[in-house]
């Protein structure tokens, strides 16, 4: 498999050593993370606007997401100059498996999007089987984005563990709800978006304005407790379900790298988007063609879950950032949404659907994978590792590049005193 971070991709994340702990700006290239501080300290960065002051040996990214998009695209242009030099690689280069990765960003508001039409219509089927049948996905779903705001401190970087979460749910229908671990631990695939330039508290965001707001991509995984979610949804949704961890790839591969991966939406919206949330950019640019996977890792075998894209979604991630704005809520730098469960109806050579991108719809007849059901892998138990990628062709150069790997080990809850 090719390396997902050539030239062409120069993703920022931030980083230490056993050497130097202390946190700092970097990016990745090739199988080396490139110190940005030690850089900056040297003067390559003298003259662009913003750097007057330490910009990469800040701890996170936001000093340097919240500068203009222009300088983000000459600080690009410079290290892709730059790091074409051997001897000026080999000076910052650090092997990325000396590196520990942090949380990138200081974030204040994570969302989180319900926004695949496919996985709305599983969910929506699994939930109605067992109550009313034939009730149709509400309206509002079709008009706007539905979202609910998440809980920032779930947010963590891929490689930390999760605990598998305590909660209260009835084991069965016979049963009293109890406080116990979920049984139904499960991942949902989805891509988080970092946002750049704040947006004062009273002002709308217009949508063609949308990708100046913008800084990068992530892959991101929102952990879900299904049994918990499932008791203490009704009437106000998810809280503790959701509450486990949220797991999101080390490198932000930024909005530049991924101008020559912009496509149509393969979906069409019935009806049509109300005036503020329709596109009006460049036509056939409205997402991003991002190629996702998810596995799951039990017992040292490896089993594909989900193949699926970006671009499948019902609502782009354009229209969602509009619709976080357009009560007047502001944004600040750092924020992150997360897409939704993005669920497609791809389907592999069998015929079966290799598009579901959580283990919950998985449940569903029609979305059975057999070496899944032949393996027993169903939620996932104490020890499984989920491991997520994300991949692009830039179709202005033909050259592929990735966001790494998004992963974390589930390990057994914590035990309770009572």
């Amino acid at each position: 498999m090719s390396n997902p971070f050539p030239i062409e991709n120069l993703p920022y994340g931030v980083i230490s050593t056993a050497d130097s702990p202390t946190p700092r700006c970097a990016t990745a290239l090739e199988s080396d993370a490139i110190d940005l501080s030690g850089l900056e300290k040297d003067g390559y960065f003298k003259g662009v606007p913003g750097f007057e002051n330490a910009v990469f040996s800040q701890p996170t990214l936001n000093t340097f997401a919240a500068l203009p998009k222009s300088t983000h695209s000459q600080v690009r242009a410079l290290l892709t100059e730059h790091l074409a030099d051997p001897s000026t690689r080999a000076k910052y280069a650090i092997p990325l498996e000396k590196v520990t990765n942090h949380y990138p960003m200081e974030t204040k508001n994570f969302s989180d999007f319900y926004c695949s039409l496919e996985h709305t219509q599983n969910v929506h089927s699994l939930v109605t089987c067992s109550q009313i049948m034939n009730v149709p996905i509400s309206q509002n779903w079709y008009i706007i984005p539905s979202v609910y705001n998440g809980r920032t401190s779930s947010l963590r970087v891929s490689g930390t563990p999760v605990v598998r979460p305590n909660g209260v749910f009835a084991s069965s229908p016979a049963q009293n709800p109890e406080f116990q671990p979920t049984r139904r631990f499960d991942f949902e695939l989805e891509v988080g978006v970092f946002l750049s330039r704040p947006l004062p508290p009273g002002e709308v965001l217009d949508i063609s304005d949308a990708p100046e707001y913008i800084f990068g991509l992530v892959i991101l995984n929102d952990w879900s407790a299904r049994d918990i979610q499932g008791f203490e949804m009704p009437p106000l949704g998810p809280f503790h379900g959701k509450g486990a961890g949220t797991t999101v790839s080390p490198w932000i591969v930024t909005i530049e790298a991924l101008e020559g991966c912009r496509v149509a939406s393969a979906k069409v919206q019935e009806p049509e988007p109300l005036a503020h949330l329709a596109w009006r950019g460049d036509k056939g640019h409205e997402t991003w063609d991002v190629e996702l996977e998810a596995r799951v890792i039990r017992n040292g075998k490896s089993y594909l879950v989900t193949e699926t894209n970006l671009k499948e979604l019902y609502w782009t991630p354009y229209q969602q950032l509009t619709h976080l704005t357009s009560a007047g809520e502001g944004l600040s730098t750092g924020d992150i949404f997360g897409t939704g469960t993005v669920t497609s109806a791809r389907t592999n050579a069998n015929g079966e659907n290799t598009g579901i991108a959580c283990l919950l719809e998985r449940n569903l007849p029609q979305n059975k994978l057999s070496h899944l059901t032949t393996a027993g892998v169903v939620y996932l138990e104490d020890g499984d590792e989920v491991v997520m990628e994300g991949w692009c062709m830039n179709r202005h150069t033909g050259r592929r590049f990735g966001f790494g790997e998004c992963r974390g080990v589930v390990l057994p809850a914590a035990k309770v005193v009572v």
